[in-house]
């Protein structure tokens, strides 16, 4: 950490008169995981978005350092991919999309790191629910991002589906010290898999802290009782 990736200050979205996300402030490490947790409507996805660059803040800059600028891989809840298409296509597809010098080569690559040779061939939509979402974080993969932001990316995963998800993550920050993050509604999740906790609620931040600081009793007196 202290390898500063990118600046976000007081970066603001509004639909309306309805302020999806209150002014932000969020600097983010290479090599660092963050989580972004709170209750539905919190404004996750929101921040999700426009870090991504899929939305623009209303207000505010979000300030890239060094050669990485805008390298973001998007691994959104639904799969953004052509499920006719094989799994091998999607990637070759994507790679090219991202202006890779070989897309073949790029996609082979992937193939190999998703552990994913046995379903190359396979047509995206004939995938299992697991199968898939690593097809999915593999095409966030294709241009080689400094930056992947994860929408509750094991939401719809079994146990052992999940900790292959987090090992195949916690490779990538620890081999390509790329920085990771992720939403979810777990604190467990988040305090196994994070070294930084945010805590979002009516599109304000509530708490940005170490993992080890935040527990469910403490979210639940941050966020309130949905009841």
């Amino acid at each position: 950490m202290g390898d500063r990736l990118l600046e976000a200050r007081g970066i603001t979205r509004r639909y309306g008169r309805v302020e999806a996300l209150a002014p932000i402030d969020l600097g983010i490490d290479r090599g660092e995981r963050i989580a972004l947790t709170g209750p539905n409507g919190a404004g996750k996805t929101t921040l999700l978005t426009m870090l991504a660059g899929v939305g623009a803040p209303d207000a505010g800059v979000i300030t890239w350092t060094g050669e990485s600028a805008g390298a973001v891989g998007w691994v959104p809840q639904k799969p953004a991919l052509y499920p006719r298409l094989t799994v091998r296509e999607n990637l070759r597809l994507f790679a090219g999309l991202e202006g890779t010098d070989d897309a073949g080569a790029t996609a082979e690559g992937l193939i190999a790191r998703a552990d994913l040779g046995e379903f190359a061939d396979r047509r995206a939509g004939a995938l299992s629910t697991g199968t898939l979402q690593r097809l999915n974080l593999a095409i966030a993969l294709a241009g080689s991002p400094a930056l992947l932001l994860l929408d509750e990316p094991t939401g719809t995963l079994s146990p052992d589906q999940r900790v292959r998800l987090w090992a195949w993550m916690d490779d990538l920050v620890t081999t390509d010290r790329m920085a990771l993050v992720f939403s979810t509604q777990s604190m467990d999740e988040a305090a196994r898999n994070a070294d930084r906790v945010l805590v979002l609620a009516g599109g304000r931040l509530l708490h940005d802290g170490p993992a080890g600081d935040m527990d469910e009793a403490a979210f639940m007196q941050l966020v309130g009782d949905p009841a």
